[in-house]
């Protein structure tokens, strides 16, 4: 639950400045999965999305949320636990053919093998591992074979994830990109301006790494993206930095949400 910081900071108010953390924060080209709810419901839904994201393609999960989520509340209707979708795991069971870095065809996800399974033990730990066999391995193309095989297994996880959708028209002069809890200003201030016929849409993304695989089509379709972040511009990086759209950073780090018209005059700045 991302707070004001950095340190101890403000601990009591609300930030979202670990995005870049999150992303590029790890060592060595060894990218994660990140994904971030947008509303205090959304937080249990997007949970289960980390958790089956997690499972299905091996690897690590950043789950981001932020204090404005975290002490906020909202009506919610329990759901039946019985119909939420199964999250599956299948463990190796076949010694003869068993190897501990063999990469599934669809998701690059490594086969999950129980401790202690007979025949299907295998090296752990943090030195590099040849292709397959899971051996320690020092060889350099070895190596970059290995680094780009983890980017390419959370590239893949793009096909997994729904596609961004557009609140208002799928086209037109400005679009509003948000994450996180910045999602009911920025929907509220939408709203309001497209009751004046002005011709401005938003959208708000859940999956920040990988990005939806259709996010680039939408971002393209308007003259203008502003990004309203509690920090100083990091979606908006990333988002320049990928798809080469001049997106326009809108930074608050005060601690405090939005305000709904803080974003109508930012907007009201491009029509």
């Amino acid at each position: 639950m991302q707070r004001g910081g950095p340190s101890t900071g403000l601990p009591t108010k609300t930030e979202q400045a670990d995005l870049f953390q999150a992303v590029w924060g790890r060592n060595g080209e060894c990218p994660a999965i990140v994904v971030a709810p947008a509303t205090p419901a959304d937080c249990f839904d997007m949970a289960i999305e980390a958790v089956r994201l997690a499972f299905r393609y091996m690897t690590p999960v950043f789950y981001l949320s932020d204090g404005y989520l975290a002490n906020g509340a909202e009506p919610w209707r329990l759901p039946d636990i019985d119909k939420l979708p199964p999250i599956e795991i299948k463990f190796a069971d076949d010694p003869q053919n068993f190897l501990p870095y063999a990469r599934d065809e669809e998701t690059l996800s490594r086969p999950y093998a129980l401790p202690g399974t007979p025949g299907l033990e295998h090296r752990i730990g943090g030195i590099e591992k040849q292709h397959l066999t899971g051996n320690v391995n020092y060889d350099p193309e070895n190596h970059h074979f290995m680094v780009l095989l983890r980017q390419a297994k959370v590239d893949r996880a793009a096909q997994d994830i729904p596609d961004v959708e557009v609140f208002g028209e799928p086209s037109g002069k400005v679009l509003v990109l948000g994450w996180g809890s910045t999602y009911g200003s920025i929907t509220s201030a939408v709203e309001k301006l497209q009751r004046e016929g002005k011709s401005v849409s938003s959208a708000h993304l859940r999956h920040l790494n990988p990005f939806p695989k259709n996010l680039g089509d939408v971002l393209r379709s308007f003259e203008r993206v502003i990004v309203p972040e509690m920090n100083l511009g990091q979606l908006a990086t990333m988002i320049r930095a990928k798809y080469l759209v001049d997106a326009v950073p809108f930074s608050k780090v005060k601690g405090r949400p939005f305000q709904i018209r803080e974003i109508v005059k930012k907007v009201e700045e491009y029509l």
